[in-house]
């Protein structure tokens, strides 16, 4: 098959780069050709709010000159025009629910718009698919036909060593803005024991906030963008990863740190509530209780017993999530529709 796949981007340690990535590399690997359309080869303007408008007008101009495929997949409601103006079965892969994030990331008015958008853009495809059963929900409850496929990782890549700089080591890898929890994040490290340390990678709009609680704290360790192979390395040489976000998907940042037997605490929110069992292989807790993320961090840091115990059921569930599983259900659903 000749296979496009469209998305906002396709590098950094972001859950859509990393699954576009991923899919690509199992899709060539099955005798499949694929040609990636992303923001890294792609016209945008890189300012908040104008990077995914101008990426949505220069793929769907680039479209003009990608004919012949037999698969257009396109990831994300602004890939979506450019899905529209392609050649072949149109699929689009939604990662969470586009309207809320629109909400948490620009407010309730150009939240209000994109709903718009986003019901065009779903009409456009001949298959819409999500990676999680709350957006599988929401979507079917507005009338789509819809296919869960959840999000994946490359199990076999992560064999890197560990990085560990501290006794005891903390870690958040993600994006710096409001919807991952950055300021939840910030509350827990003001009352995080001074012998437990956090790293923070990555960044985003919020990234001077989390510079300035960095240079108050001494426990705090802001290390900016890393690319994925030193993330699974510090991941793998922590003892918890948190993740405080007000809405996910199926994270690959989770499903990484499952990989890695590395305990989780994360938000009881979307997608982690199918990955983590509570206190079974990882912890949920309220998007907003800072003192209680605090109060768990420190439970499993000084409790190795309990965190192994958490580790070990997640590294068992997490192998259903591999791309060796996921991929053929991609397959599958592309020959379904030629």
């Amino acid at each position: 098959m000749k296979i496009l796949l469209i998305s906002p981007t396709q590098s950094g340690i972001g859950g859509i780069a990393q699954h576009v990535k991923n899919l690509e590399n199992f899709l060539e690997k099955n005798d499949n050709t694929v040609e990636i359309i992303s923001s890294e080869n792609t016209f945008t303007i890189p300012i908040k709010g104008l990077k995914n408008p101008s990426f949505m007008i220069s793929s769907f101009l680039k479209t003009k000159f990608k004919k012949n495929f037999d698969i257009a997949h396109a990831h994300n409601i602004p890939s979506a025009l450019a899905m529209k103006n392609s050649s072949g079965k149109k699929i689009l892969t939604i990662h969470g629910i586009f309207s809320e994030q629109i909400d948490q990331l620009h407010g309730k008015i150009t939240g209000n718009i994109s709903k718009k958008y986003e019901k065009d853009a779903l009409s456009w495809a001949d298959m819409i698919t999500v990676i999680s059963k709350e957006s599988y929900d929401y979507y079917t409850s507005l009338g789509h036909k819809v296919i869960q496929i959840p999000n994946a990782i490359d199990i076999s890549s992560l064999s890197f060593d560990e990085d560990r700089k501290y006794e005891k080591q903390v870690i958040f890898a993600g994006r710096l803005s409001r919807e991952k929890g950055i300021k939840t994040l910030i509350e827990i490290c003001k009352i995080l024991p001074d012998d437990i340390h956090l790293i923070i990678i990555g960044n985003g709009p919020e990234v001077e906030n989390v510079k300035k609680l960095e240079s108050s704290q001494n426990n705090v360790h802001y290390l900016g963008s890393k690319n994925h192979q030193q993330t699974i390395s510090l991941i793998k040489g922590s003892d918890v990863l948190i993740q405080p976000s007000f809405s996910e998907g199926i994270s690959t940042t989770i499903l990484e740190s499952m990989a890695c037997k590395t305990a989780i605490i994360a938000s009881n929110v979307g997608g982690n509530l199918e990955l983590i069992q509570d206190q079974e292989s990882g912890i949920l807790v309220e998007p907003t209780n800072h003192e209680m993320f605090c109060e768990k961090i420190i439970k499993l840091t000084s409790d190795k017993l309990f965190r192994n115990k958490l580790s070990d059921l997640s590294y068992e569930n997490v192998k259903k999530y591999d791309w060796k599983n996921i991929g053929k259900q991609y397959l599958e659903l592309y020959n379904s529709l030629l």
